[in-house]
């Protein structure tokens, strides 16, 4: 029965299945994750029930080869290096370069994102663009955040230009050096290192301006998945400090009214025995013994304690009663979170003072804040009576924040749990970085043992644990690529990429060669999207040979808009590496690179039309 079957029936069943991928991730309404399961579903049984074979008799397809994405390397270099990258940002360990990049360019925030992104895109022209983009994108994040803007504004924009780097020199991209060795395969010359410099330059520039101008109009302005916690931390904590022999700002000396070290914090008075003083601070020095009462957001004193952990020693201290919290112990650090929970109607805290109560709730949750939404108190924390409706700021483990929830004498707010940075750690990761950063880009060891071991390392080394590791997993990730190489696999594999290119060929002749090259770079762009942009330049460029062979033209003309046009990746998140790893961190959905990708091909595509016959002299 088999035998009867017309191949091209499983050709037509493809298309139709990758037409109708397309539409369903478009639908923001329906989870990417149950598109990509029904995607490789659909391809499993037509494949199972309509087998295709080769002249030979041999199995093109079969469920290892539809299901052999969830084991490309690939995948797993991306999944690794998602893991690598939380951990950079778990433990701090960019701040400083993010801090630096801040305090230059506070003031002009969008100079500074325009210098990254032109480093990205001039390193990427010849290094591995992947590890580039892992680099930038902890720090994009923590720009963005420092200056209260959604990082989504920048990361499709970080992925988009490192892409459009490689367009420009041989190493660029993987894409590149496929390409060129398939042309020398079947003619058995070389392409130089900057033999497409000029038009990728060209294309480069236009690129860089759509991504500029055009594309932050189109992006979504709305924050990560942790944005909510993020647009909560504004609100003001009081927050009580007693300088115990050990903490950091004895000694210090106040400056213009101020103390440096407690930047960002708004000192409210200053208590030494019955003594008390107010703002502004003029020749003070701190000494042991001064208790600080200071208003701060969660998001600023919890940078503090990461940082500087001597700097709440005081605070914890006195939390703890008469157990101190040695909080300069790096496994002490680890194990503590914040989060804030609400005093809650009829509960036994209601009228009694923090003092009272030990500064401790049931479970040993320890209180370091409290925030009163009716307006601000300027008293030491010791002496202020509870109400319902307060917000109390807590620490501890991980177990005795669970352990709120069965309490009834407060409401723990779910979202507003994060554990503490461990920045002890940051020397560790960094290091981490370095090496598999250093390592990928050399070609010394690929990028998917690089990662993996990367990701390893973050774990054995304490920087990461494994439910923070398992949370830099994207699922949608992981489904996204197995669908999108089944989809590739099944297209290749029924010949449909070959159909339409000779297809094309037999409409577009006679016409203009300059036509037929705008034709051809625009269908390879639209495919790179769908096939990989590898598997793409593998396959047309021999098919760009013979056609140029046939128009009687140089050969490298049409081997450069299969270079051009495969690197033309932007439409879809699974067109390229880079696009998945901005994927999850800023939490874009299908149709946002749709969205903005698409313009972008075809500002490319027409700048391609009108410069490319100029530059090869085809007129």
């Amino acid at each position: 029965m088999t035998e009867l079957i017309d191949p091209s029936l499983q050709m037509w069943l493809t298309f139709a299945i990758i037409g109708g991928a397309i539409i369903f991730y478009t639908m923001d309404h329906i989870p990417l994750e149950i598109t990509s399961l029904g995607v490789i579903s659909v391809l499993l049984l037509t494949f199972h029930f309509l087998p295709l074979h080769d002249s030979s008799g041999a199995l093109l397809l079969n469920m290892r080869t539809l299901l052999s994405g969830f084991a490309d390397p690939a995948l797993v270099s991306i999944l690794g290096l998602l893991v690598i990258g939380q951990g950079m940002v778990q433990t701090g360990a960019l701040e400083g370069p993010a801090t630096i990049l801040i305090k230059h360019g506070i003031n002009y925030p969008r100079r500074v994102v325009l210098f990254c992104l032109l480093v990205v895109m001039i390193i990427s022209a010849f290094l591995n663009n992947t590890p580039v983009v892992v680099i930038f994108i902890p720090i994009l994040i923590m720009l963005m955040d420092k200056i209260e803007k959604p990082a989504s504004q920048v990361l499709i924009p970080l992925s988009f230009v490192a892409i459009l780097g490689g367009m420009s020199t041989l190493i660029g991209s993987s894409t590149n050096l496929l390409a060129a060795g398939a042309y020398k395969a079947q003619t058995g010359l070389d392409i130089g290192f900057f033999d497409f410099f000029v038009p990728g330059l060209f294309l480069m520039g236009i690129g860089l301006v759509y991504v500029l101008t055009i594309a932050p109009r189109l992006l979504p302005k709305t924050q990560a998945e942790n944005g909510t916690a993020k647009q909560m931390s504004g609100k003001q904590f009081i927050v009580q400090i007693d300088l115990v022999e050990g903490n950091s700002l004895i000694g210090k000396s106040s400056i213009a009214g101020m103390f440096p070290d407690l930047a960002g914090m708004t000192t409210r008075l200053i208590q030494r025995d019955s003594t008390v003083f107010l703002p502004p601070f003029d020749d003070i020095t701190l000494r042991e013994g001064d208790s600080i009462i200071l208003a701060t957001t969660r998001r600023t004193l919890t940078e503090k304690i990461a940082k500087t952990p001597s700097l709440m020693k005081g605070a914890m201290t006195s939390l703890g009663g008469d157990e101190p919290v040695d909080d300069t112990a790096p496994e002490a650090s680890k194990r503590q979170h914040i989060a804030e929970v609400i005093v809650a109607p009829a509960s036994r805290l209601d009228g009694r003072t923090l003092e009272q109560v030990g500064f401790h709730l049931q479970g040993g949750c320890k209180v370091i804040g409290i925030q009163r939404r009716s307006r601000m108190i300027r008293t030491s924390i010791d002496d202020i009576r509870l109400e319902a409706g307060d917000v109390l700021m807590v620490v501890g483990t991980a177990t005795q924040v669970r352990s709120l929830r069965t309490n009834r004498d407060v409401l723990l707010m779910e979202w507003s749990t994060s554990e503490v940075p461990v920045k002890a750690d940051s020397w560790k990761a960094l290091t981490i970085f370095a090496g598999v950063v250093t390592v990928a880009s050399t070609g010394l060891v690929p990028i998917p043992i690089t990662a993996t071991a990367g990701a390893f390392l973050m774990i054995l080394t304490g920087c990461l644990n494994v439910r923070q590791a398992s949370r830099a997993v994207d699922r949608r990730i992981f489904l996204l690529i197995g669908a999108a190489l089944a989809m590739g696999a099944s297209l290749q594999a029924t010949g449909g990429a070959s159909f339409l290119a000779h297809h094309m060929i037999e409409i577009l002749s006679g016409a203009s060669i300059a036509v037929i090259l705008s034709a051809f770079f625009l269908m390879v762009a639209i495919l790179t999207n769908v096939l990989s942009n590898n598997a793409t330049a593998v396959l047309f460029t021999p098919i760009a040979v013979n056609l140029a062979t046939e128009l009687n033209v140089e050969p490298m003309v049409f081997v450069t808009a299969v270079i051009f046009a495969a690197n033309c990746s932007f439409a879809t998140p699974m067109g390229y590496q880079t696009n998945l790893l901005v994927m999850g961190p800023g939490n874009y959905k299908f149709s946002d690179f749709l969205k903005v990708g698409v313009p972008l091909i075809i500002v490319l595509w027409i700048g391609y039309t009108l410069f490319a016959p100029w530059y090869y002299d085809l007129y």
